[in-house]
């Protein structure tokens, strides 16, 4: 794996405001194939940096560095690529939407990477809205589209879930108070009632729940920029492939515009993204199929939170990578 930044200069951004001096950090594994066709493309997620997917890359995994070369590029607000932690303009940091994002990675695919295809987009949460947002916004680019426990657009009840957050984040007090309450409430809505009621954090080693909030969620946020997360719910609660140009504010219209053979990967018990809503997009397109992670992780069973969970996600991913594009390319 190597790690590199690269620079875009000073970006225009969807609500006027130019992002100055903007910069990608993006971990590339493998290595180019001769006609730039073999790019798979991982948007990382809410907090998470270029490190997140680690467990799908490599020699034999489902994203196969002997085959493809997988690049994992950290979305605007992630503490590595521009964030109000490292840019000069600090907590004044400009609004991202989930297409600024895309209209940057496009940048560094084309411009740096000299791509000629991206064999496959795919990412967890808010990885897999941008997942979405490439496939509409670059029909053309994209062969192949994975968004696992992630949505086309923002339902109403994650906007809930985002104001939850959001306010916890903008609350009184320490910085760190602030962190560990916006840690409660994700905690409260990333996995399902029955992982709570079968005390499943038991699974990752924590003796009990008290154990497992401090242990995993509190040190999960207390290591992140307060702004910089307040960018990513930001980004979060504009996602909508609707909001494209061209495309009249339709979900419908933006998602029969996707030209890329599809499996859609949420999860059964998913709070954060309702699998209800990934079985409605399933149906606006045929070439969509949908593909259902079972069990009651909920929101984090498409992180690979169990072998079980990671064994599925590699499977359909894989099953996906052998199939030849086949979609009807689409006036």
């Amino acid at each position: 794996m190597s790690v590199a930044t690269y620079h875009l200069g000073d970006l225009p951004l969807e609500s006027g405001e130019i992002l100055r001096d903007a910069q990608i950090t993006y971990a590339m594994h493998g290595q180019l194939a001769p006609d730039r066709r073999n790019v798979v493309l991982c948007p990382t997620f809410f907090g998470g940096d270029h490190t997140g997917y680690d467990w799908l890359i490599g020699s034999g995994r489902p994203l196969d560095t002997d085959r493809y070369c997988v690049v994992v590029p950290g979305l605007f607000g992630n503490g590595f690529s521009s964030s109000p932690s490292n840019h000069p303009s600090g907590s004044r940091f400009p609004a991202i939407s989930s297409r600024d994002n895309v209209v940057a990675q496009h940048r560094l695919v084309t411009e740096e990477l000299q791509a000629a295809e991206l064999a496959l987009v795919t990412g967890w949460s808010m990885g897999a809205m941008h997942a979405y947002q490439w496939a509409v916004s670059y029909p053309q680019l994209v062969a192949r589209l994975a968004p696992i426990c992630g949505s086309a657009t923002t339902s109403e009840a994650t906007r809930v879930f985002l104001s939850a957050l959001g306010s916890a984040l903008r609350g009184d007090g320490p910085a760190k108070r602030r962190l560990r309450a916006a840690a409660r409430v994700f905690a409260g809505w990333a996995a399902s009632h029955e992982f709570w009621a079968e005390r499943l954090y038991r699974e990752l080693g924590f003796v009990d729940r008290d154990a497992y909030l401090t242990g995993f969620w509190d040190a999960f946020f207390t290591s992140r920029d307060v702004d910089d997360l307040l960018v990513m719910v930001s980004t979060w609660e504009r996602s909508d492939v609707g909001a494209t140009r061209g495309y009249g504010g339709s979900v419908r219209t933006a998602l029969e515009a996707v030209r890329a053979d599809t499996v859609l990967l949420p999860g059964l018990r998913d709070q954060c993204f309702a699998p209800q809503d990934e079985a409605a997009t399933a149906r606006i397109v045929p070439s969509f199929t949908l593909s259902v992670i079972p069990g009651v992780w909920g929101h984090l069973a498409g992180s690979g939170a169990t072998a079980a969970d990671r064994d599925f996600v590699a499977g359909a991913l894989g099953r996906l990578l052998e199939r030849t594009r086949a979609v009807a390319e689409r006036p």
